[in-house]
């Protein structure tokens, strides 16, 4: 077939497919959308940890200001004069609390940890996909660049073409 046909009212290119310009697909495409996945879920598990890391972090605020609270009725009632089976409940107590907020603290610093870990890991999931992302705009620009060169091509193909076939 002639890449010309001047046989109608207007000229007409016709082209084999392959340089029509279709622009190939991203070959690491379903890479690119596994890391995005994965950014994504990095994402998620980060928020995750981070909540639960504020949320023990307003709890052992809550038991150390009810402690403080109830040491100082503690001491009041204690001015005031205490039976000393009242004394040894208000002392347990505290004592119970103070257990309770040992033990809030060292949920706090694993949280800590954990979240620590997962911002790690969402860093290494981000640089990842930045770096797949890259390669699809590289991969994106070449195509492009490549469509432009042959869209060029083509039309000083038919510019000469057309030149040759004008009396």
């Amino acid at each position: 077939m002639p890449l010309l046909d001047l046989h109608g009212a207007e000229p007409r290119l016709h082209l084999p497919f392959h340089r029509l310009g279709v622009a190939r697909p991203f070959s690491l495409q379903s890479v690119l959308d596994l890391m995005r996945s994965r950014n994504d879920e990095a994402t998620q598990g980060l928020a995750r940890l981070i909540a639960a890391e504020r949320d023990g972090r307003k709890k052992l605020t809550m038991l150390l200001q009810y402690r403080d609270e109830y040491a100082a009725r503690f001491r009041q009632a204690a001015q005031e004069g205490l039976a000393q089976p009242a004394w040894r409940n208000y002392q347990d107590f505290l004592e119970r609390l103070d257990e309770a907020i040992q033990l809030q603290l060292q949920a706090v610093a694993q949280q800590a940890t954990h979240t620590a870990a997962g911002q790690e890991d969402w860093h290494r999931q981000r640089s990842r996909l930045q770096a797949f992302a890259t390669l699809a705009e590289r991969h994106r620009t070449s195509e492009a660049q490549q469509e432009s060169r042959q869209e060029q091509k083509t039309q000083d193909e038919f510019a000469a073409r057309r030149n040759d076939y004008d009396p």
